[in-house]
């Protein structure tokens, strides 16, 4: 019983470790030498012209979002595609539901005005 709980120990003390120990050692490494031209704003080599902490519609930020959710959702129906003759009937039943599932969020999308890009 002591065995399987030094294991866990183990892995939880080396999962602190592991990311701890290289962002300190980096931390009293790395030189430190500020000047105002390494801490100014930086974009795409253009100067910045007025205040940089400018709000951004969230808008763009859901589109993105929900392009992702179904982009990564299509992924996972390839391999079923490519092996759909292999499946029993409720393998493919299965994919079905979850094609009617990505359709009903894409409604859902659709209706609350997400994929409006104005």
């Amino acid at each position: 019983m002591h065995n399987e709980w030094l294991y866990i120990g183990l892995f939880l003390i080396i999962g602190i470790i592991v990311p701890v120990v290289p962002l300190l050692v980096a931390k009293f490494i790395a030189p430190y030498k500020p000047n105002p031209i390494k801490q100014s704003t930086y974009e795409c080599g253009i100067e910045t012209v007025g205040d940089t902490w400018v709000q951004f519609k969230a808008q763009y930020y859901i589109f993105t979002l929900v392009f992702l959710v179904f982009d990564v959702e299509t992924v996972f129906l390839f391999p079923w595609a490519l092996a759909l003759n292999l499946f029993p009937l409720y393998v493919v039943l299965e994919g079905v539901l979850f094609i009617g599932i990505l359709v009903a969020g894409l409604v859902y999308a659709w209706r609350k005005g997400m994929l409006e890009w104005v």
